[in-house]
């Protein structure tokens, strides 16, 4: 049985299981890419406080619903860095392992484009760190590798690669199922 698949602004009540699938898709994609400490640092009720913070001051923060329960997030907004010629930003789009593969990630991406458009931008762009798996996707779905640069996370560098959209409307949302 398929359960379908729902994208919907986030709420304050959402914040706890966006913080889980946050937690757990970093644990599922950087163990021994990030250090022990970084990741052994997550702490469920700091996220938690985090995604309510970006929620109420009204970040665009979307969830994935598959059978009722958060299985996918994303958070988008301005460009941080309008150096690049992007005017919007991707900052976070993460999966639950569990949902790996059942359209999660194409959807939000799609909504976050959506909305982003409404709020004016008209182009978009996502870092990721260099051995993310989640490149390959962003290739799939239309990105550009367009910059690289070292940021540091609790003072270790770590390698990042930027995807970028000239155009919003690259993406589009596959039916949901």
């Amino acid at each position: 049985m398929t359960l379908a698949l729902a994208i919907r602004n986030a709420t304050p009540t959402d914040a706890g299981e966006i913080a889980r699938v946050y937690i757990e898709s970093w644990h599922d994609t950087y163990p021994g890419v990030l250090s022990k400490a970084l990741l052994s640092s997550m702490k469920l009720g700091s996220q938690t406080g985090r995604w309510r913070a970006a929620i109420c001051q009204g970040e665009i923060v979307l969830v994935a619903e598959i059978g009722g329960r958060v299985a996918g997030m994303l958070s988008a907004g301005p460009s941080r860095d309008r150096t690049l010629g992007f005017d919007g930003e991707v900052y976070t789009l993460y999966v639950d392992p569990a949902h790996y593969g059942e359209g999660a990630g194409r959807n939000l991406l799609a909504a976050a484009f959506s909305q982003l458009r409404k709020r004016g931008c008209r182009s978009c762009l996502i870092w990721a760190h260099a051995q993310n798996h989640a490149r390959f996707f962003y290739e799939r779905m239309g990105g550009r590798l367009v910059a690289e640069r070292t940021a540091k996370m609790m003072g270790d560098p770590v390698p990042e690669v930027a995807f970028g959209w000239k155009s919003l409307e690259t993406v589009q949302q596959s039916p949901a199922r």
